[in-house]
């Protein structure tokens, strides 16, 4: 491999000279180190000469060219593995030249469990480690949830943690409400319960009409029983069963496949994936990828296909909009990654056709909203520069809030919009220590302190505006903070719902002047300011959450000097659980190894005064 001086450019004919015709990937790298560009090749030397060409007429490729300081390559045995390579090292290195997808999430599956009697049923994340039934994937958490609620109503298995489950002495809320059977005081039989258990199967299989069938005969006998009230439970069983079927838009045919639509509107795109398991439609998700200029549907569903699936269970089969660049490698790419033959299909008849029209509407629906949003943000940033007297347009904001519970957990938030509307990437969240609790003045000016230090630094990019949800008080002290670590550059101001606290009556607070303004409540420069406000609120609160509910998490034991993890770990195992050791006496727990008799009283008083941290 050549290395040539950044200053001298890139000499592409020494280095073609020496390079392989094997398969690979090769990386294009500018001047400041940074991968611009990856691509893979079946022959490595072919393809990156085809872009140093005389004569060619592609400006996208000629500008690309031109910020060209270094050439990496990695050879590959077939050019299957440098496809897979190629879409794993765009996921890391997010070159600016590629189409990039932003989608780390893994997917949520329902989970049904099998080691026990009473097997539980739940929302199931990441690996599958677990002995058990994976049903999805879902493309949401939120649409797994409604599937459990939906559960609950027709077959009530139990959706408890195993901890809570094995600690009942009576029926819970759920049973009362008809949501769960109670197998954990032994209102049911196992026998029952594991015929509740079969027919959340089938449902999630798809396979409704013969579980209504069943249903159905067992209606029927139960009533030649003289068992109405069991009759009248298969009952509301089916008619529940037959409104989630009337609900469902595709039926009538079993198959796992995923629906993928493409659109693009100027250099603006939008892929939507619906996922289709055993004949249901159990949702869809929308993705924007960052596009350079110059792409095509075709280029963006051919970048889409393998970094989407790359970490991610492949259907059966994938009906798509158009047709990728190199389909049958592609397609076997995938099917190799499967395990199993995995069928794309452009132009699918019949019922499918109908699923990838819906896709094709879809998209087309969500793309023209995306459009729009954008096209509403300028507008209100252009509104909101004018009436703040700016000589310059908002390009970025930026928004902090404070939350806690009685200067508890206190954290700061940091929204950031910019033309386009949330820049989600861009959110931080700050801790705040070592400061009065209470004071949002401090928690303010260590937060924007913390932040901007890094944006001078050149961490990240200055905002145009910066906005503080509060008053003079929050405002001055954010200006002082910033003062005091050189950042003078940035326009503040605060934003205040007043002594009423009502929405439209905000008062906005300008640092530079010392003004108030009030601005009309149908304002579009008012609008965009309470969007960021109320943004940066929720992910503010949100955030205290976490650190609320982590500090729940603590075991008591955590608190208590001199009780280390293995202290603990023998003290558990010991006396089966938290509310044994609460009711043990010093005598006791000095039983266990490792616990002396200072260190027994510490934990007894605990528990029984308060004290002994």
């Amino acid at each position: 491999m050549d290395t040539v001086d950044a200053n001298e450019g890139f000499d592409s004919k020494r280095f073609l000279k020496n390079l392989t015709q094997k398969p690979g990937v090769y990386q294009m790298v500018d001047q400041y180190d940074q991968c611009i560009y990856v691509g893979k090749a079946k022959n490595l030397k072919k393809r990156v000469a085809s872009y140093f060409k005389k004569g060619d007429k592609d400006i996208k490729k000629k500008v690309m060219v031109s910020h060209v300081r270094r050439i990496n390559t990695i050879i590959t045995h077939t050019e299957g593995e440098a496809l897979l390579l190629e879409n794993q090292l765009i996921k890391q290195l997010k070159p600016r030249y590629n189409i990039c997808l932003r989608d780390d999430k893994s997917y949520p599956h329902i989970f049904l469990s099998s080691q026990q009697k009473f097997p539980r049923l739940s929302l199931q994340r990441g690996t599958k480690k677990a002995k058990g039934q994976y049903f999805g994937p879902y493309p949401s958490a939120g649409a797994v949830r409604e599937s459990l609620q939906i559960l609950q109503k027709i077959f009530p298995v139990r959706q408890c943690d195993d901890s809570f489950y094995k600690n009942r002495s009576r029926p819970c809320l759920q049973h009362q409400i008809k949501r769960c059977s109670a197998p954990c005081v032994g209102l049911i039989s196992e026998k029952e319960y594991a015929e509740d258990v079969d027919h959340t199967v089938m449902f999630l299989q798809g396979k409704n009409s013969s579980l209504i069938d069943g249903l159905v005969t067992k209606m029927e006998q139960a009533s030649a029983q003289l068992s109405f009230e069991k009759a009248a439970q298969y009952r509301d069983q089916i008619m529940h069963l037959r409104k989630l079927m009337e609900r469902q838009y595709v039926s009538g045919q079993e198959g796992d496949l995923d629906v993928i639509a493409c659109a693009l509107v100027d250099d603006l795109a939008c892929v939507q994936v619906f996922f289709i398991r055993h004949g249901q439609h159990l949702g869809n998700r929308t993705f924007f990828p960052k596009i350079p200029a110059g792409n095509n549907e075709t280029d963006i569903l051919s970048a889409f296909l393998l970094q989407f699936y790359l970490e991610k269970a492949i259907p059966k089969a994938l009906l798509i909009s158009h047709v990728p660049h190199e389909q049958s490698l592609i397609q076997h790419v995938l099917s190799e990654k499967a395990a199993r033959q995995v069928k794309m299909t452009v132009k699918p008849r019949g019922e499918r056709a109908r699923w990838l029209t819906m896709a094709k509407n879809n998209v087309a629906i969500a793309l023209k909203q995306k459009i729009s949003g954008q096209e509403n943000t300028r507008e209100r940033l252009n509104k909101l520069s004018t009436i703040l007297g700016l000589t310059t347009g908002i390009m970025r904001m930026e928004c902090f809030d404070i939350s806690h519970i009685q200067g508890d957990q206190t954290v700061a938030s940091c929204v950031v919009f910019n033309d386009e509307g949330p820049l989600k990437d861009a959110y931080r969240r700050f801790n705040i220590k070592n400061v009065t609790a209470g004071d949002d003045y401090a928690a303010l000016a260590q937060a924007v302190s913390r932040r901007y230090i890094r944006t001078l630094n050149g961490e990240q990019a200055m905002p145009d505006l910066l906005v503080i949800d509060g008053g003079k008080g929050q405002v001055h002290a954010v200006s002082d903070a910033l003062a005091d670590i050189g950042c003078t550059s940035i326009f503040i101001i605060g934003i205040s719902k007043g002594s009423d606290r009502k929405v439209g009556m905000e008062k906005i607070y300008r640092a530079d002047d010392s003004k108030t303004l009030i601005i009309s409540a149908d304002d579009p420069g008012l609008l965009i300011l309470q969007q960021i406000r109320d943004e940066a609120h929720r992910f503010a609160i949100s955030g205290h959450r976490q650190q609320r509910g982590k500090a729940k998490k603590q075991s008591t034991l955590e608190k208590i000097q001199g009780l280390g993890p293995k202290k603990r770990q023998r003290l558990l195992k010991q006396f089966g659980g938290l509310r044994e050791i609460k009711s043990a006496g010093v005598e006791d727990l000095c039983t266990v190894d490792g616990i002396n008799e200072a260190l027994g009283q510490r934990i007894y008083d605990r528990f029984h005064d308060g004290v002994g941290s």
